[in-house]
């Protein structure tokens, strides 16, 4: 791994999700030893602690999305967070939290990627597209939105963090483990073009080609953020999670591409998100969670060329 210092960043809210308790995920994080695995490979960790924005109203849907002040406000602080310790030279993991906040660590990324002239892709580990718009929801929670917001599709006070419009690029972002689209999102997900690996396509071609081809031309000018949402994990090794969905990679394909990642020696951003310790039995997928960065920071059986 390149990264010689990294900051952690707890952002403690479940502002964007369906049930309650994702705030809690940072201290599990914490307690399941989160700072101490990734000193022990030599890196300097700091932890800056967390965030302090909005209190969950829990609210009902207006125009389309719950909560959206609310959640534009802990974007907004993400943002400038995330943004600070990349500018710092350090690689910011952000421990959520649910995923409607990866469109401020996101943003924050591909604006400090435009300013160093970088390429970016963005690795989506996820049980969902993540590619909702206020039309299409069934629900309003805007965890389920953000890639559509990172691609410009939604609302201005979620669209514009960052300063640029649309922060991302659908062709910079691979979603892998997929397995439950909404019907609207499956055409938006095919219109934009972003590249999925969804279970069928792991289960018929294996999660080494499917890590291949997400890691396809990444290269020393490359900033590789990982998003890593804890469903996109089978619930039964981890069932910490609100919208668990059955048939997910199981744990040694998830270290397959954590360990693929670390190989390439590019990761410079990280998400963890949707770990519902409320959920979760005996903090074991916090401790799986934690495990998994080991792998991104170069755990490995053996040592290997």
């Amino acid at each position: 791994m390149s990264a010689q210092a990294v900051s952690l960043i707890g952002v403690p809210t479940d502002i964007g999700a369906g049930s309650l308790g994702a705030r809690m995920g940072p201290a599990a994080l914490r307690v399941a030893g989160i700072a101490q695995a990734i000193a022990q490979f030599g890196v300097d960790v700091k932890d800056c602690g967390n965030l302090s924005g909005p209190v969950n109203p829990w609210q009902s849907a207006v125009n389309g999305f719950r909560h959206l002040p609310e959640v534009a406000q802990w974007n907004e602080l993400l943002h400038d967070a995330t943004y600070a310790e990349l500018a710092a030279g350090r690689l910011p993991i952000m421990l959520g939290g649910d995923h409607c906040l990866a469109i401020g660590s996101i943003s924050a990324v591909a604006r400090h990627c435009r300013e160093q002239r970088k390429k970016l892709r963005v690795l989506w580990f996820d049980a969902h597209a993540d590619f909702n718009t206020a039309t299409m929801t069934p629900s309003g929670n805007i965890h389920g939105m953000p890639v559509a917001c990172l691609c410009g599709q939604g609302p201005q006070e979620l669209t514009h963090i960052g300063g640029h419009v649309p922060a991302l690029n659908a062709k910079d972002i691979r979603q892998i483990g997929i397995r439950s689209v909404d019907a609207g999102e499956k055409r938006l997900v095919h219109d934009m073009g972003i590249e999925v690996f969804d279970m069928r396509f792991i289960d018929e071609m294996g999660m080494r080609h499917a890590m291949e081809l997400a890691l396809a031309l990444v290269d020393a000018n490359t900033h590789l953020h990982v998003s890593l949402d804890v469903d996109f994990l089978d619930p039964d090794i981890a069932p910490g999670v609100g919208t668990t969905v059955r048939g997910g990679p199981t744990y040694r394909e998830a270290q397959l591409c954590m360990e693929m990642i670390a190989d390439t020696g590019r990761m410079a951003s990280l998400d963890i998100v949707e770990l519902n310790p409320a959920l979760d039995v005996r903090n074991k997928t916090a401790e799986l969670a934690v495990d998994l960065v080991e792998s991104l920071f170069g755990k490995s059986t053996l040592m290997r060329a």
